[in-house]
């Protein structure tokens, strides 16, 4: 009886400790594996933040743009067309752009050319997103490894102290096994969620592109004002 209340209160003296140690304390109980995951969510941060940039500037668009398009073109303009394109530099621009050197072609070469632009354009602001997809799979099942070798070790060491269920060194090397899972998991969720917003961004980047592919088809279809 006096021996299952010394471990009783071993293992509460343990919890006591494990609750008043620091954040950097518990990020080293998590051992080396808790540096890759580190390194894993500065790429997250970096990957998503510049993504978001670049995803967010190229959705920016001048309400009037394919108006003035439709005016140049229709006054013959074609060379302040190509300017205006180049001095708005966006992926529905460079589109259109193509679209006017291939003027006099014909409209299927237009077309083919306009839609080239556009995987060209979607292959870039994809760049990196197969990397966050990665990290938001690999990251848990990283600290899922941590926390395996966590109690391996765990067992290891009670083996090693004569088979006897020290519930004060069991306890222990749980939680600091599990610190691995849970670092697996904030690096993991956010990449997660982050990876869904940027394709969700630019699958509504595509749709603009599409429908601007079509209202420049409208324009060229029209006839030349003289």
């Amino acid at each position: 009886m006096n021996f299952s209340l010394l471990q009783a209160a071993e293992v509460v003296e343990q919890t006591t400790a494990a609750s008043k140690m620091s954040l950097w304390e518990l990020f080293n109980a998590g051992g080396w594996l808790m540096w890759v995951l580190l390194v894993l969510g500065g790429v997250t941060v970096f990957i998503f933040v510049e993504r978001f940039v670049a995803i967010r500037r190229a959705s920016k668009m001048d309400m009037h743009f394919m108006n003035r398009i439709r005016d140049y073109i229709s006054e013959g303009k074609i060379r302040s067309a190509v300017e205006l394109c180049r001095k708005t530099n966006t992926p529905i621009a460079r589109m259109v752009e193509k679209g006017i050197e291939r003027l006099g072609r014909p409209m299927s070469d237009v077309q083919s050319a306009i839609e080239n632009v556009a995987n060209l354009e979607v292959s870039r602001l994809e760049n990196g997103l197969p990397a966050l997809a990665t990290i938001a799979g690999g990251a848990p099942m990283i600290g899922f490894l941590g926390t395996v070798m966590g109690m391996v070790q765990t067992f290891m060491d009670m083996s090693a102290a004569g088979g006897t269920v020290d519930m004060a060194l069991l306890s222990g090397g749980m939680y600091v096994a599990m610190v691995t899972t849970v670092g697996g998991l904030v690096v993991g969720i956010p990449a997660y969620f982050g990876y869904n917003y940027l394709v969700a961004s630019i699958e509504k980047l595509v749709f603009q592109m599409e429908a601007n592919s079509i209202a420049f088809m409208d324009i060229l279809n029209q006839p030349v004002q003289k």
